[in-house]
């Protein structure tokens, strides 16, 4: 991995999850060491800021340009589903105007992956598996993280630079709701994995229309309004915990 990925310490002690159970979830399979040819081959799909890393890019490179107090404001709004989601990042986005290309390094050596997401990946793939990533944040931060961790897929925003500074502009289509469920059912057409053995995993209003188009959608330390929709909540900030509910092992 990159020096500049931060990856949680294992030893960590793990807390207490609160996980409901709904009667849509998929079926567990067996774990991934014995796993019969028959098993259950899923397709994680997990919101990035917040969920795959701890952090929230877009406050992170506001902190940079001076407008972190504004830009965290809109940020829980939109994820609170209180705000159109497009709207409110182009809003944000823009007072990112003038900022230097080199505050992507900065911000990028003070990522830090969630705890769990490595045994995660390689729990799945040793089961066939396959993980993706679907970002209202950026190419530019994103797609690092996705090689250091082996991901399958990812998919996110792109900024528009000139110059070396960022004009405040995004580059094409904004990836809001329904470009994360596309990408979702994209994805799971293009592996052969039926929607049923799909999982998507998110915090915010943003992830919903995913979740509800995945077989099993988990709630990640989320918004009230993701929680009351999800089928599993799980509070305590550990991924791995996704395993044992696909009947999965690390």
């Amino acid at each position: 991995m990159s020096e500049h990925l931060l990856l949680p310490d294992a030893r960590l002690p793990l807390q207490q999850t609160n996980t409901l159970l709904a009667p849509r979830a998929v079926h567990s399979g067996t774990p991934a060491a014995h796993a019969p040819a028959t098993a259950p081959r899923f397709l994680v799909v997990l919101d990035v800021d917040s969920t795959l890393i701890e952090n929230e890019v877009i406050e992170m490179l506001a902190e940079c340009a001076g407008s972190l107090d504004l830009v965290a404001h809109i940020t829980e709004r939109a994820m609170s589903g209180e705000l159109d989601f497009q709207q409110s990042l182009r809003s944000r986005v823009s007072t990112l105007a003038g900022l230097s290309i080199d505050c992507f390094t900065e911000v990028a050596r003070d990522i830090r992956v969630t705890q769990g997401v490595p045994e995660l990946i390689a729990g799945l793939h040793a089961a066939d598996g396959l993980v993706g990533v679907v970002s209202g944040g950026f190419h530019e931060l994103v797609d690092q993280v996705a090689i250091d961790l082996g991901l399958d897929f990812w998919s996110a925003n792109r900024l528009e630079v000139v110059d070396g500074r960022l004009t405040g502009n995004v580059i094409g289509p904004v990836i809001d709701a329904e470009a994360k469920a596309a990408a979702l059912r994209e994805w799971a057409a293009g592996a052969s994995i039926p929607l049923a053995q799909t999982v998507a995993v998110g915090d915010g209003a943003n992830d919903l229309l995913m979740m509800q188009t995945a077989g099993l959608s988990v709630a990640f330390n989320a918004r009230p309004v993701v929680r009351a929709r999800a089928h599993v909540a799980i509070d305590s900030r550990d991924l791995a915990q996704l395993l044992p509910l696909l009947g999965l092992r690390g």
